[in-house]
């Protein structure tokens, strides 16, 4: 059988140019998340196959790349059921592993715990741009905060990593899961069917509201379709948070928790008050947030260029209790990685350097015993923050500098063999 060259489907190879930015970006998201008392910890690529599919990951729950047992363990022949034959599957997102790690380590852990997680995730959907089957997450989280500074904090510290990126005039939309509620409540949906209703609701940036209504149509009487699609067109107009959340709060009277709206009102009022990017912050009633864990406040990234979600996240609050029998305050954040370093590729972006990148020619001809003197020059270089490269020198000089000058080499020293002396020369 004939091997392939080309990687496996829906993942990549990252050639220099991005690997370079996404080194950029990892640094920069780090030292944000670090002054803001983020920790990073790293958790398993694998995960029991039972805590994957918790009925916790929504959608994502259908994607996991599951892991055959193994050795002694595996038993074909006799397997009647998928759970005869897998025991582990490859994480979809960090957040579950967060749960499991918090779960099992919160003794030796201080409360509330900031948490930094960066690595790699695997989902068996469908590639397409900004979208593979093994993508890098980015996620901040704080466990143990039951107030709304943990929205705050979280927020802050997303939108001045994205700020120190480069990214001006985005947005961050924000919702919550109860006003979501008591939205389908206030209309007479049965609360069995909220899942079902919000799945829809969550297309509406795709089908639009003629959209919503015909799908709804499906199951729901229309006088009930119609008190609920009213409240979308009235608020289609009131993106400031305090705003649409008055609004809500007046129209849906008891159904909707004065608390949740008071919140809201501080969420918004805190971050513009402290941020320090380029963006607005904006109330999107249609913000649903597809994993079926979220419990509270949810929020989404939204940049221009891209024109589609750029991260989110949300209060997760019943998460942990899973594990442990007793539910733990939880709420996180994850920028699109992957979606971000696309970005900053297409739009040419220049990583920042401190130092000038030199490449050192050396001449095929000069010998192995003299190249002291090259390495020496060159550690000296170095250590006055150049960045130095050292290769011998092609046939075709002139296009070895041109490549070297697209990987951003900006001067060259030619070393040459010579009958009586060594010489170099700077170009």
């Amino acid at each position: 059988m004939a091997l392939s060259k080309k990687p496996v489907n829906g993942m990549k190879d990252i050639l220099p140019r991005e690997e370079e930015i996404r080194d950029y970006v990892t640094d920069v998201i780090k030292e944000t998340y670090r002054s803001f008392g983020f920790t990073p910890i790293e958790t398993p690529c694998m995960e029991s196959i039972a805590n994957l599919s918790s009925k916790q990951g929504g959608e994502n729950e259908k994607l996991i790349f599951k892991v055959l047992k193994r050795g002694e363990k595996l038993h074909l022949d006799t397997a009647q059921t998928e759970a005869d034959v897998v025991d582990y599957g490859m994480r979809y997102d960090l957040t579950v592993p967060l749960s499991r790690f918090y779960a099992n380590h919160a003794n030796d852990l201080p409360s509330p715990f900031k948490a930094l997680q960066i690595g790699s995730v695997w989902r068996a959907d469908r590639p397409q741009r900004g979208r593979y089957r093994q993508f890098t997450q980015c996620d901040i989280d704080i466990l143990g905060e039951p107030s709304n500074l943990a929205e705050i904090e979280l927020i802050l510290a997303t939108t001045t990593c994205l700020g120190r990126i480069g990214f001006r005039n985005f947005e961050i939309r924000i919702n919550e899961r109860r006003i979501l509620k008591a939205m389908a409540s206030y209309a007479g949906f049965p609360e069995s069917d909220y899942d079902e209703i919000f799945i829809i609701l969550d297309k509406m940036d795709k089908i639009g509201l003629d959209g919503v209504a015909e799908e709804l149509r499906e199951n729901y009487e229309e006088s009930v379709i119609d008190k609920y699609l009213t409240l979308f067109e009235h608020l289609s107009g009131k993106r400031d948070v305090i705003e649409g959340v008055d609004y809500l709060l007046a129209v849906l009277g008891d159904f909707l928790d004065e608390e949740v709206a008071r919140s809201l009102r501080e969420i918004a009022a805190a971050v513009n008050e402290a941020k320090t990017a380029d963006f607005t912050l904006v109330f999107d009633p249609t913000l649903v947030r597809g994993m079926s864990y979220y419990t509270g406040t949810i929020f989404e990234i939204a940049i221009p260029e891209f024109g589609g979600s750029c991260g989110g996240g949300g209060r997760y609050d019943k998460m942990i209790g899973n594990f442990t029998g007793h539910d733990t305050p939880a709420c996180g954040f994850s920028i699109g990685f992957e979606r971000i370093v696309l970005l900053l590729l297409e739009s040419d972006f220049q990583v920042p350097r401190s130092g000038r990148k030199v490449a050192y020619l050396v001449e095929k001809k000069y010998p192995v015993q003299k190249l002291t003197r090259v390495m020496n020059q060159a550690k000296e270089a170095r250590e006055a923050g150049e960045q130095v490269l050292v290769v011998r020198m092609n046939k075709n000089k002139k296009f070895q500098k041109e490549q070297l000058s697209a990987e951003g080499y900006e001067e060259f020293v030619e070393f040459f063999n010579r009958d009586e002396s060594d010489s170099s020369a700077r170009c």
